[in-house]
């Protein structure tokens, strides 16, 4: 970094706003001018090192993920696979004009993946979907589940008002061992639920149901009994933390009621895993277990998946859990969850890549594999992948596993019981890359897409590794 000058205005703009300073009050804890500070924002100075490592002391910014290539939100290789959409094949927009945007105007870039995901939502929909009357379709292109998710990134799935109130909560609950009856009488005594088993078929295909007028909690029998506490403690966090719930659902501004719905749902599920796995208990039992699933999952009563996604959380300022991201998917490769404690190296918009062995876990139930896997750009990432079952399986025929996918970059592997017995200095390492319309690597024999914008050099006399051999990998 002291060879080279930094030129990071966007970056230190996005950090001071999401921080709450203005420039005065940033330019003040750094020891620089106001002027000085405005000049770095807006790239007519560089970032020295001086002042990397006074952000680094002041708000325990990571230099490395700070300093590197793209920024939070959308960076130019989010940017590369929105402009490898056929529709914009004629205008051939080159990579310096990416970063640029992404570098200086990340407001417009973020702007344009929005409008993206819109358009990709809306092609999704079957014709005349559109005139069908719903109204949230009509106010927002955007769906629900696109809008929570990108809302809850952009706070890098941390919200420290709800681990506050959590933790305090859990604290009075006591054991997260034996907190199922504590959690059922709170319920009963602070808000009057009551809350019973009841048969699958009594709630008609849901896992719980909440009789506002009986002030009756309904769970599903076929529910395990980890996903009976957790479903006590999502009730418990919409009644115990309602009014700060509200008060984020109103800072965040939602465009219809059914996002409203699903960021309310959303909150009070990371409420829920908050209650159960209290940050800090939770983060030093991590740190002791060296994050080994199994025994976090056996010291707080969790399942395999709620262990994973609590794990995606811990950024508290001053006692970071190493930063993991999370994806789960379905045997078809659907992916149902998405989050990321730090940078997410995967398609925004498409699928997983078939070499990263998340995939394989479907062939060994229940077993945790490992690999190193490094993407075109060069990051690499240690990962952990395994099957988990579904919370309820209404018909014992249907295929209930799903794979849940966890990694973080290489640098952190050595926190990890799972890397024991790997070579992390120069290690075996898988290439993969993103969706396979804009993965830029030429020899991949599990290539099922050409590369949008590439001339491919398919010829009759000459067959590759790959089915689309193409030009300028």
């Amino acid at each position: 970094m002291a060879e080279r000058k930094l030129y990071l205005g966007a970056r230190l703009r996005r950090l001071r706003r999401e921080l709450g300073l203005n420039q005065s009050a940033m330019a003040a804890e750094l020891g620089v001018s106001p002027s000085y500070l405005n000049h770095i924002e807006r790239n007519q100075r560089p970032l020295t090192a001086q002042v990397l490592l006074r952000l680094a002391d002041a708000y325990e910014v990571d230099l490395k993920s700070f300093a590197a290539e793209g920024i939070d939100g959308t960076g130019p290789e989010q940017l590369a696979e929105i402009f490898a959409d056929p529709m914009f094949a004629d205008l051939g927009v080159p990579r310096y004009e990416l970063l640029e945007v992404a570098d200086n105007a990340p407001a417009v870039a973020d702007a344009v993946a929005r409008l993206y995901a819109a358009l990709t939502e809306m092609r999704r929909r079957p014709p005349g979907d559109e005139a069908s009357g719903d109204e949230g379709s009509a106010r927002s292109p955007l769906t629900p589940e696109a809008w929570v998710r990108d809302h809850i990134q952009a706070q890098r799935n941390h919200f420290p008002y709800l681990e506050e109130a959590a933790e305090t909560l859990a604290g009075a609950l006591g054991d997260p061992l034996t907190v199922a009856e504590p959690l059922r009488r709170r319920l009963k005594e602070g808000f009057g639920v009551e809350a019973r088993l009841v048969p699958p078929d009594v709630l008609d295909g849901a896992s719980q149901h909440y009789d506002l007028h009986r002030k009756r909690l309904m769970l599903s029998a076929l529910l395990r009994p980890e996903s009976r506490t957790f479903a006590l403690a999502y009730q418990l966090a919409l009644m115990e933390f309602r009014p700060l719930l509200l008060r984020m659902i109103e800072a965040a501004a939602p465009p219809d009621a059914p996002t409203r719905h699903l960021l309310h749902m959303s909150l009070a599920n990371y409420a829920a895993a908050a209650i159960l796995m209290p940050y800090a208990p939770f983060l030093a039992s991590a740190e002791r277990h060296r994050y080994e699933i199994d025994r976090l999952c056996a010291e707080f009563g969790a399942s395999v998946e709620q262990v994973a996604h609590r794990l995606t959380t811990l950024g508290r300022t001053g006692a970071r859990g190493v930063p993991f991201f999370m994806l789960r998917v379905d045997s078809a490769g659907n992916i149902s969850k998405r989050f990321a404690g730090e940078s997410f190296p995967f398609s925004r918009f498409g699928g997983t890549c078939p070499r990263w062995n998340l995939h394989a876990t479907f062939q060994t139930p229940g077993r945790v594999v490992t690999q190193i896997v490094e993407t075109p750009d060069g990051q690499r990432f240690f990962t952990v992948a395994r099957t988990v079952e579904r919370s309820v399986r209404l018909d014992p025929r249907e295929d209930s596993a799903l794979a849940i996918g966890l990694g973080c970059d290489v640098r952190h592997a050595g926190r990890l019981a799972y890397a024991d017995g790997f070579d992390l200095v120069d290690p075996l390492v898988t290439p993969i890359g993103p969706a396979c319309a804009i993965c830029p690597r030429v020899r991949c024999p599990q290539r099922a897409a050409a590369p949008a914008g590439r001339t491919l050099t398919v010829h009759e006399s000459r067959k590759t590794v790959s089915p689309f051999p193409f030009l300028g990998g």
